[in-house]
């Protein structure tokens, strides 16, 4: 696997068969706190059902034929809720209402207390994953400044001291992630975008505090939000994006087929491997293998082979699970072909 040319891999999520989540519910939002009526499964039998759902999952990907591959978030509510709301510092019972960019009301977090880490959150996650499967794998887990921004700050006179402390919290678990047995750990660091200015400031410090120690590959996951959730025009290009380069993470995750990124810009992160986003969430066509190999050449011109990781644009939970299983079929037969031709 070390010497595969263009290995495959996904950002984090699957779809959660209609048995474990509402799924109605869930096309509704992106969970910043708990949402526990999400689940269909009462909570005596929740995590049976849970780790059904995650071995189905694992074979999905396996069939697919992906290289790195990951648990499916089946345990999450979100990407990022379950890790960030299982911290010290946080008042889950009294959320905070903001207004999100889109005008709409949101409950999030509220931040009372010196953020740390109390006890090891996704470690039974991974222990779980690298039982069920021999290929590499991949676990992650929200970055620092995504989840600051998630959060309702009444307690930090300073926000950069609470994305530092959400960095400290976020190593000490990864640490133990590493110790798992994880083969790659991905940061998802996606509101990178949403601010930044402060992100100029305080992300790559923090992203450096959060990986800090390890020595297994890490990865930073940079998007636009959920094709099913942000629709319509996305950007053509990041506010936030080669300032990465003088972070430690070895690689950078970014979503590009959606929004038909300018990936002229993948020249500002040399020396950083690519996991480029040829899948795009937002069409429900399964894109055919030549399709998808025509945007791994495009990539190529920019970045050399040996420095691109195929992958879909973002997390794909809010697919359903055909139309997924289908896309990263297609992601491995592309990413074939074009192996074959450098071959």
């Amino acid at each position: 696997m070390a010497d595969l040319l263009l290995p495959t891999t996904v950002v984090g999520s699957y779809p959660q068969p209609d048995w474990l989540v509402d799924r109605a519910l869930l096309k509704t939002m992106v969970p910043r706190v708990r949402v526990r009526e999400l689940w269909r499964v009462d909570e005596a039998h929740l995590a049976e059902a849970q780790n059904d759902a995650t071995i189905l999952a694992i074979r999905d990907m396996e069939r697919a034929g992906i290289d790195i591959i990951t648990d499916g978030e089946m345990r999450r509510e979100s990407y990022s809720n379950r890790f960030a709301t299982a911290l010290d510092g946080i008042d889950n019972d009294n959320p905070a209402t903001i207004t999100n960019r889109a005008g709409r009301p949101v409950s999030v977090p509220r931040v009372v207390g010196k953020v740390a880490r109390k006890r090891p959150v996704e470690v039974e996650d991974m222990l779980f994953l690298r039982r069920h499967t021999t290929r590499k794998a991949k676990i992650t887990l929200p970055g620092p400044f995504t989840m600051a921004q998630q959060a309702h700050n009444e307690f930090y006179k300073d926000n950069d001291e609470m994305v530092m402390d959400f960095a400290a919290a976020v190593n000490e678990e990864v640490r133990d992630l590493e110790a798992a047995g994880a083969d790659v750990i991905q940061l998802d660091d996606p509101w990178l975008r949403n601010d930044p200015d402060a992100a100029k400031r305080i992300a790559v410090p923090a992203l450096n505090r959060a990986l800090q120690g390890l020595k297994v590959p890490t990865v930073v996951h940079l998007c636009f939000g959920y094709a099913a959730v942000v629709p319509g025009e996305k950007p053509s290009g990041y506010a936030f994006l080669p300032q990465l380069a003088d972070s430690t993470a070895d690689q950078i995750s970014i979503e590009a087929a959606q929004p038909k990124l300018d990936l002229g810009m993948l020249q500002d992160l040399a020396g950083k491997t690519i996991v480029l986003g040829v899948i795009d969430l937002g069409d429900r066509t399964v894109e055919t293998a030549e399709t998808v190999a025509g945007r791994i050449r495009a990539a190529l011109e920019h970045v050399p082979a040996k420095r691109l990781v195929p992958a879909p644009d973002c997390g794909m939970k809010y697919l359903s699970r055909d139309v997924a299983f289908g896309k990263l079929m297609a992601l491995s037969a592309g990413a074939a072909l074009v192996r074959n031709e450098l071959s």
